[in-house]
């Protein structure tokens, strides 16, 4: 999920049982969120009007969750690199000061507009999960919740349901939006500066490691990677720590002059590049890995073991891992104080 990685073409396991990540009311950094299934009980409630004497009004509980899930599935069902967007859209909002909807804000000078977020989409989706959820229960559910359930929801169904963590509520959205906050690790980064730059999040060397499992359904412009293909370090040869068949093959997809449109997938095992699975790190350890700084994950002595383990491992341990990763991300520097956030009308303004 490194910057520009997952583009507008992004696309978007367990054997063993599905993977549902226990929450019970979570503090990160001190500040506390609770599971999104109880934080939303009875909290949001349409009342359909009654004709007194006779009829009295009536009062729905309505399943946030539920509500968010159906419109996530048909918006899969037509397009399933929706997956790899709203993955892309939650580590851009998040990594640019915390988990707040900043991303979602329109401007001309807002973060939207930052040169990493030009190619960021599932906007479409989250304001039709907000306009729903207003028709039923003004102002309860804020656009930060929205885009981590929403995440959640792709993620399960881009797994056939194998990967499903709990999600955390109670976050505000931020009243800020500034494409000059916009700070995000470019593909060129390397394994150390990257740690150092989760490690600014709160989150450790194996977070980024499984998060940047994310890539399992994405592309990548072969621009991006062309040094690879041709001109490595300026030695005029293909990066040697890439396998030879492999630059064989995205040869043929990414000439010398390329199309500036042509785009690979991150996860080059046949079949399972739309399916968030574990298959992208036994590519890694194959060195099968497209952009440097996923294969560096695989070399660099920081993050190797970590990689071996994932990709030697079963579909539970990638699915219990990665879930536990997104959550984390979700917790990233949360608005829940009033005073600093809100809960927003419409996902695109401030109230």
């Amino acid at each position: 999920m490194v910057s520009n990685m997952m583009n507008n073409r992004v696309l978007a396991m367990v054997t063993m049982g599905l993977f549902l990540l226990s929450l019970s009311g979570q503090c990160y950094g001190g500040v506390v969120l609770q599971p999104a299934n109880s934080y939303y009980n009875k909290k949001c409630t349409t009342t359909t009007p009654g004709f007194w004497p006779l009829v009295k009004s009536q009062t729905t509980q309505v399943n946030v969750e539920a509500t968010v899930k159906t419109i996530v599935k048909a918006a899969f069902s037509k397009d399933p690199t929706i997956v790899a967007a709203l993955l892309r859209l939650q580590f851009h909002d998040c990594f640019v000061k915390g988990c707040d909807a900043s991303l979602l804000l329109d401007g001309k000078q807002s973060e939207k507009n930052a040169g990493p977020n030009l190619s960021v989409r599932g906007y479409d989706v989250i304001d039709t999960i907000k306009k729903s959820l207003e028709s039923k229960c003004r102002q309860v559910v804020s656009c930060a919740d929205i885009i981590a359930i929403a995440t959640r929801d792709a993620v399960s169904l881009a797994s056939g349901g194998k990967v499903n963590y709990g999600v955390e509520g109670g976050r505000l959205d931020g009243k800020v939006s500034k494409a000059s906050n916009v700070d995000l690790p470019p593909p060129s980064i390397s394994v150390s500066n990257s740690i150092k730059a989760f490690q600014k999040k709160g989150l450790g060397v194996n977070d980024m490691v499984y998060l940047l499992g994310g890539h399992t359904v994405g592309v990548a412009h072969c621009t991006i990677f062309q040094d690879r293909l041709y001109n490595f370090n300026g030695t005029k040869k293909a990066d040697p720590t890439m396998d030879s068949l492999l630059v064989k093959s995205l040869k043929s997809k990414c000439p010398q002059k390329p199309n500036p449109a042509n785009t690979v997938f991150l996860d080059q095992t046949p079949g399972s590049s739309m399916v968030v699975d574990k298959a992208f790190f036994n590519q890694l350890v194959k060195k099968r890995g497209v952009l440097k700084i996923d294969q560096d994950l695989a070399i660099d002595k920081q993050t190797k073991n970590v990689v071996t383990q994932l990709a030697n491992g079963n579909a539970y341990n990638f699915a219990q891992k990665f879930g536990q990763a997104m959550v984390k991300l979700g917790r990233v520097e949360v608005i829940t104080d009033k005073t600093k956030g809100e809960i927003r009308r419409s996902c695109r303004v401030t109230n």
